[in-house]
């Protein structure tokens, strides 16, 4: 009983461990045409969004859409980034998002 007690304190700790690695981790994702850029950490808050040119000159479809496709580039690219940090710390290999 002691032991499993044991694991799933390590296991917190770990996991709390992850928690600030992936919150350390700040990185910039662009949308494929470049009017959007991310600013997200690999805990997924993001930290900022730029938008490159004139709002007033921009379609507001084209807009939406790049705002979603930085978006996924970025949530993608922390899912990568925690599936590696959980490795490093686990020795898990999770499959790649």
């Amino acid at each position: 009983m002691f032991d499993k007690m044991k694991q799933i304190f390590e296991m917190q700790k770990s996991m709390q461990e992850l928690k600030r690695r992936l919150e350390e981790v700040n990185f910039d994702v662009s949308s494929s045409n470049g009017i959007v850029k991310i600013n997200m950490n690999g805990a997924q808050k993001i930290n900022s969004v730029n938008i490159n040119g004139n709002l007033a000159e921009l379609d507001k479809a084209v807009l939406e859409k790049s705002i979603c496709d930085a978006y996924e580039r970025a949530l993608k690219h922390a899912q990568e980034i925690a599936a590696s940090k959980l490795k490093d710390i686990s020795g898990l290999n999770l499959p790649k998002p």
